[in-house]
């Protein structure tokens, strides 16, 4: 027998086509029993997150105000809970109990900059209603390289909110439970994790969940101002005890304008104090999260959270100025847990307004984090589209959500936390001066883009958006002298660095990409090479052999043989003895010498041989034996990977493995020995008959699945696949559309496009059953879209 008619046995062939001659079209198979079940990682994963959401659910997977507010404020007005805490910490030091006639005036010049925050970051949503994000907007108007700085600044600082938070969150739970303190780390990591994975069950689900404790706080602090503010119009707020052991020191006041405090104090405390502020730009990063219209109502729900915080902040800082309460060393109780003490003044509803206090302190500090688990994934998402991450963050997982993201976020926070012991006071220094960089850069792309368009209006944004670039500028310069010592120098050091690291990221990637690019449509269009030989190399006769030399000759080469790398001498002998006597389809056995022993080189030989003459394709088949467990994979060595990495590096050098799966439920010779054709065509025939067409759906639709071929229907389903012809072949869009019953062909013949046909839209078809290439199809059909 010659080598063209190793391609295929004619007796197959004419058998074939007789058994189908009188076949009637059959359906697109969507025979359940060839499906594999789903792993036990995925059922795990089901089972923990959910079922799964199809694509087109995103839409829908979108926020309305109130819990748009849960969701992204929590760590802005969480910042009410400490904020005023971090002011009194650096002015008690030094001007004692003066500090108290200065935290009020540090905290309304805090809130002038919040003011002004949220009236440009009102511009920037206005201007970029799909997405503000300080990146996006950055590289507007300033280009890829400062957009690096704002995406790893702000980067940074999401991975910090979540340490801070979580980390306060853990304290104001120890202020209670002090006998908790030794395990304040491994809490923190316990709350991170609960976090991540209210995240990874999908933004709606996270939403709900996270809705209720931010509403619970706003509440209490509400109670605490109410009716803290009414025992002071009466004179009834008592002071702190100041001789408390634990409490930071207290120092001497002095006289003038800022009691005695050095400028640089005062810049200081300003500085810690600028934390309460963050969490502004958290909204406009994540716009496309809103109900439409989006850019809208993220505006409005950024108007409300800033009012909240500056209420707050406010409230919180005149009481603690009225009851002069002093931050304890190791930060616990907090300053907010003192106050509430003071107001409450014991009693049994003070004690339980009291722990209620503690228990919405701690649940919003520890929820603030959720706004970093929103907005980080999106922000990393943007960055790796333009190839600055990578492009695993692009992703989106079984909630849509963006997995990786989130999980990378929680690793970095987890690793934080364990570096700084979840220590707020040493977490601190390290907070704010990515954020007010990204904000200062935001800003200052807003006041280019006003002086470049000019718009109407564009005085009064320029104004505004200039203002908050000058401002926030000024305000960083502040944070990074202030705090370089105590660990702001950490920032400014990483950030250049990382930077650094993703433009060479990028570089790759760019390089990667220009390779495989290049010349592709010349390459994919040159001619083929005039001979195509298929190798099958074969270790022993057994049914993983077999199925590679089944799917070998599916491929009708000019030349089929197996190949066999003589080792073991005996076991060379005994394997072409049992070739000769079985004769497996008449495929020629080469036994190869490989006295070294060393497989991949001999392989690579056997291989270079036969493409030396520059005219030959080869393909390599290794039979790949598919282990269930890692203990059997652990026994067993890895020569077919090893064999395939060295053989694919020579050009026209093609390597398949071809899996052979121990342990399957049907058994081996169910992967191996095809039904015969007539039998296929007996059984498609049969099912048809068994299976009368049902009476019309309501919309008077016909389930896809019980269309039979000549009939007139009408069908409605989603597109799952349509096949796009290139410019030079046959103008004819080709589409699969299916629904919950089965599938079926709809051609367009003359077509090579129609607007709205895509891949997940819904259709609805009407016409003639006929048949294309052998299956059940539509042909020119009217259709409409839904």
């Amino acid at each position: 027998m010659t080598d063209l008619e190793q391609r295929r046995d004619p007796d197959e062939m004419r058998s074939s086509s007789d058994d189908f001659a009188f076949a009637e079209p059959i359906p697109l198979p969507v025979d359940p029993q060839f499906l594999p079940g789903p792993g036990w990682r995925y059922r795990l994963k089901r089972r923990m997150l959910g079922a799964p959401l199809h694509t087109e659910q995103l839409e829908h997977e979108t926020l309305g105000k109130p819990t748009a507010l849960a969701v992204f404020a929590s760590d802005n007005l969480s910042s009410a809970a400490y904020g005023t805490e971090q002011i009194l910490v650096h002015l008690v030091k030094y001007v004692g109990l003066a500090a108290f006639a200065l935290v009020v005036p540090i905290t309304v010049a805090l809130l002038v900059v919040l003011g002004l925050l949220i009236l440009s970051y009102c511009q920037t949503i206005e201007a970029y209603p799909a997405a503000a994000s300080a990146y996006l907007v950055t590289k507007d108007n300033f280009g890829l390289r400062p957009a690096l700085v704002a995406a790893v600044s702000l980067l940074t600082d999401y991975i910090l909110t979540v340490a801070v938070s979580v980390a306060a969150g853990t304290a104001a739970l120890t202020s209670v439970f002090s006998a908790l303190t030794p395990f304040r780390v491994p809490i923190s990591i316990l709350f991170v994790a609960i976090i991540a994975f209210g995240n990874l069950r999908g933004v709606r689900e996270a939403g709900r969940v996270f809705a209720i404790p931010t509403y619970f706080f706003l509440i209490n602090i509400g109670i605490l101002m109410g009716w803290g503010l009414i025992r002071m119009a009466f004179g009834g707020l008592p002071h702190a005890d100041l001789h408390h052991a634990g409490l930071v020191h207290v120092g001497k006041p002095g006289s003038g304008l800022l009691q005695g405090a050095a400028f640089f104090v005062v810049l200081r405390a300003f500085a810690s104090g600028g934390a309460a502020v963050t969490g502004v730009e958290a909204i406009s990063d994540g716009v496309p999260a809103f109900r439409p219209p989006a850019w809208r109502n993220a505006r409005t729900t950024l108007v409300w959270m800033g009012s909240l915080l500056a209420v707050m902040f406010l409230g919180l800082s005149v009481l603690a100025a009225k009851t002069h309460v002093i931050p304890y060393e190791n930060g616990t109780p907090t300053v907010v847990a003192q106050i509430g003490k003071l107001v409450y003044a014991g009693g049994p509803l003070g004690h339980v307004l009291y722990l209620g206090l503690q228990a919405a302190t701690m649940l919003i500090l520890i929820l603030a984090a959720n706004t970093s688990f929103a907005d980080f994934p999106r922000l990393a998402n943007f960055a790796a589209v333009d190839n600055f991450m990578p492009r695993q963050l692009m992703k989106r997982g079984h909630r849509l959500v963006f997995s990786n993201g989130i999980l990378v976020l929680a690793a970095a926070a987890i690793a934080l936390i364990v570096a700084t012991d979840a220590d707020v006071n040493r977490l601190i220094p390290l907070y704010a001066i990515g954020v007010f960089t990204s904000f200062t850069l935001s800003q200052s792309g807003m006041a280019r883009r006003h002086l470049r368009r000019r718009q109407p209006g564009w005085r009064k944004g320029l104004l505004i958006n200039g203002s908050g670039a000058v401002l926030t500028a000024i305000v960083d310069v502040v944070i990074a002298v202030t705090k370089f010592i105590d660990g702001a120098w950490v920032i400014l050091l990483a950030v250049p660095i990382l930077v650094a690291l993703l433009l060479r990221l990028n570089r790759q990637y760019q390089a990667e990409d220009t390779e495989l690019i290049a010349d592709a449509p010349k390459v994919a269009t040159a001619p083929i090479l005039r001979r195509h030989v298929v190798l099958v190399f074969v270790d022993q006769l057994d049914l993983a052999t077999a199925r590679a030399i089944q799917y070998a000759r599916t491929l009708m080469p000019d030349q089929l043989r197996a190949v066999h790398f003589v080792v073991d001498a005996q076991r060379g002998e005994a394997l072409a003895s049992d070739w000769r006597r079985l004769g497996l389809s008449r495929v020629p056995l080469e036994m190869r010498a490989c006295p070294d022993r060393v497989i991949p080189r001999a392989a690579i030989e056997v291989t270079a041989e036969l493409l030396a003459d520059g005219d030959t394709e080869v393909s390599v088949l290794l039979p790949n034996r598919k282990y269930r467990g890692l203990w059997h994979r652990i026994l067993h060595d890895q020569t077919a990977d090893e064999i395939s990495k060295e053989v694919s590096r020579l050009p026209h050098a093609n390597v398949t493995l071809v899996p052979f799966h121990f342990g399957g439920q049907d058994g081996p010779g169910r992967a191996i020995i095809p039904i015969a054709p007539r039998a296929v065509a007996t059984r498609r025939r049969d099912s048809r008959t068994l299976h009368p067409l049902p009476e019309p759906r309501p919309d008077g639709s016909t389930p896809i699945g019980f269309v039979r071929f000549r009939h007139r229907v009408t069908v409605r389903g989603k597109v799952r696949s349509v096949r796009v012809q290139p410019r030079a072949g046959t103008p004819t869009l080709e589409c699969v559309l299916g629904d919950e019953t089965g599938q079926i062909s709809v051609v367009f013949y003359g077509r090579r496009e129609i607007n709205g046909i895509a891949v997940g839209r819904a259709l609805s078809v009407e016409g003639m059953v006929g048949e294309h290439h052998g299956r059940l199809a539509f042909l020119n059909p009217q259709y409409e879209l839904a």
